[in-house]
């Protein structure tokens, strides 16, 4: 099964990319990302195109960068994507591949935004009854590094911010806050784990309040932020 990867730069992505690979059944062929095209950042997660690139290096498998604007209407984004899938299936891909948890509405969008479009979706960490603290533990267990991007003030305090993604965060987080953030309580980016072939070097840099959401910036050593 040729498979894109949607890839967000963060934790969930990662583990992904790790059971896949342990499953098997599914050859990677791309990790795809949508970029804020004015910011040149990941969507929602605020890392730099930079950081972006040298994961998919780290990882060794192809990017594909999708430029949307902001803000971006939904038409706009569906736009892009349905691109992309045409894209995919002439390339040979098969299958799209989710880093979803357990919200059964993202899932039921995603499988009819595919729905006959010859991409078949794949969800390898869903499950409706998932204990996320347990899957937490199990992905900082194996080795999986990640950082707090960007947080919701709404729901957790800004001293997460900029946080490692460790034991010690989890300890901390109060109990209306998902491990895994799945209901957007906070972003990460992914940098070392054993679905990397070698560590993404990054630095925690300025951490910034905008349009609603503290953003930490993370920066490639011995390149100087914009």
């Amino acid at each position: 099964m040729k498979t894109l990867v949607s890839w967000s730069s963060g934790k969930d992505s990662a583990w992904m990319v790790h059971t896949l690979r342990q499953r098997g059944d599914a050859g990677i062929g791309a990790l795809l990302t949508t970029i804020n095209e004015p910011a040149q950042r990941v969507a929602m997660h605020a890392v730099r195109v930079e950081v972006l690139q040298a994961q998919a290096e780290a990882l060794g498998f192809p990017l594909w960068m999708v430029p949307i604007p902001s803000p971006c209407s939904n038409e706009i984004y569906e736009e892009a994507m349905r691109q992309v899938v045409a894209r995919a299936v002439a390339e040979g891909f098969t299958h799209a591949a989710f880093g979803d948890l357990f919200l059964e509405d993202i899932r039921a969008y995603r499988e009819a935004r595919l729905a006959g479009s010859g991409l078949t979706p794949l969800f390898p960490l869903f499950g409706t009854d998932a204990d996320t603290p347990a899957l937490a533990r199990t992905m900082i267990a194996a080795g999986l590094r990640a950082r707090i991007t960007c947080l919701n003030p709404k729901v957790m305090d800004r001293r997460f911010a900029g946080r490692e993604f460790d034991s010690a965060l989890l300890s901390e987080l109060p109990p209306s806050v998902d491990p895994c953030a799945e209901r957007g309580e906070f972003h990460t980016c992914a940098y070392d784990g054993p679905m990397f072939n070698h560590r993404v070097p990054v630095e925690t840099g300025i951490t910034v309040e905008r349009d609603g959401y503290v953003f930490t910036d993370l920066t490639i050593p011995n390149r100087l932020p914009d």
